[in-house]
């Protein structure tokens, strides 16, 4: 269907011409979370929830310094909003959504990875790979069978009130 890009990634629209080419070599400098927050349209405290959550690593912090972000973390957010945002999930059901986009780049690092895995390996990885897809592919249909569920409702009650309205109509 492809509303979930399997790819994490984002696009920052607000980069100078220097952070563009510090991005481009992956050598931006990190970043603070209100900046981060910023970046993905965010509060400073959904960030930190989401760490405590365990959606995002925990980056920590040295004593008296403040966290600091990578493009990786940003994409990762970017994503749970996202995902969030387009399926309403919970936050049990968005950990099982980002565990198995993690699991996946586990695997997706194993199959390019050196040595190159052997022919039962792939069949492994792919099948491990297949499970997780299928497992995000169960919660859009989740969602997408309530939506139909609550469309069908609010078609009936369409239904009877131009049926109620005709009849006050005819009566007028």
């Amino acid at each position: 269907m492809g509303l979930i890009s399997p790819v994490l990634s984002s696009v920052n629209v607000n980069m100078t011409p220097k952070d563009e080419t510090a991005a481009e070599e992956g050598t931006e400098a990190p970043f603070r979370i209100g900046e981060l927050a910023r970046r993905v349209g965010a509060t400073p405290r959904t960030v930190r929830y989401y760490e405590e959550l365990g959606l995002l690593p925990d980056r920590g912090r040295p004593e008296g310094a403040h966290r600091l972000y990578d493009h990786e973390d940003e994409a990762r957010l970017s994503d749970l909003i996202r995902v969030r945002d387009l399926l309403g999930l919970s936050l049990a059901e968005l950990r099982d959504w980002m565990d198995a986009e993690a699991a996946r780049a586990v695997l997706r690092e194993r199959w390019h990875g050196a040595p190159a895995p052997g022919s039962e390996d792939r069949a492994h990885i792919l099948g491990e790979s297949l499970r997780h897809v299928e497992r995000q592919a169960s919660l859009v249909r989740a969602r997408r069978v309530a939506l139909e569920q609550l469309e069908d409702e609010l078609l009936e009650k369409r239904r009877r009130i131009r049926m109620l309205r005709d009849e006050f109509e005819e009566q007028v």
